[in-house]
């Protein structure tokens, strides 16, 4: 196996966590945009991949009116996955997933008012969004540190017991 095809796996086995049952909001896919923009070895890859695989999950769940949103702050979480190229370490990872989280929270709410027509377009509807989804927020919070933790400690696990799975490009 390459080091290619394992990241592969493992972004779609993150993009997977969304279609079994979990509790709201406790999916891997902020984990994944950072974990994918982290390891795979061009920043267009970074990109693709895992919002290809984050596509093929949304076929899946079904599409619905946010996703724009939804896929902005995947792509910007991508980039935020760049900053841990050169230097990762678990405070990094940490405090990125942390950032993930609230990023993802700040520009999907603001998609869900924008276009879903529950809050008034107003700034007070927009407090009114933010606030009802607050009690979704910590299980966000929770799958993000969880699924960062699984996927940069399982990657770097078999970089170290199993080298040879990645391939000779890996094995620095």
């Amino acid at each position: 196996m390459t080091q290619l095809m394992t990241l592969v796996l493992m972004v779609l086995a993150a993009a997977f966590s969304r279609l079994i049952p979990h509790p709201w909001n406790f999916t891997a896919i902020g984990a994944m945009a950072l974990f994918g923009g982290a390891y795979f070895p061009s920043k267009k890859l970074s990109l693709v991949i895992p919002l290809a695989a984050l596509f093929v999950s949304d076929l899946v769940l079904g599409l619905h009116s946010t996703m724009v949103f939804v896929y902005v702050a995947f792509a910007a979480i991508v980039l935020l996955g760049w900053t841990l190229r050169e230097s990762k370490s678990v405070v990094r990872i940490g405090t990125l997933s942390l950032v993930t989280s609230s990023l993802f929270f700040l520009i999907s709410n603001f998609g869900v008012w924008a276009m879903e027509g529950m809050y008034a377009p107003t700034w007070q509807g927009l407090v009114n969004c933010y606030v009802a989804a607050i009690p979704f927020f910590d299980n966000q919070i929770y799958g993000d540190l969880f699924f960062s933790a699984l996927l940069f400690g399982g990657y770097e696990a078999v970089k170290y017991f199993a080298p040879e799975m990645l391939g000779a490009s890996a094995q620095k």
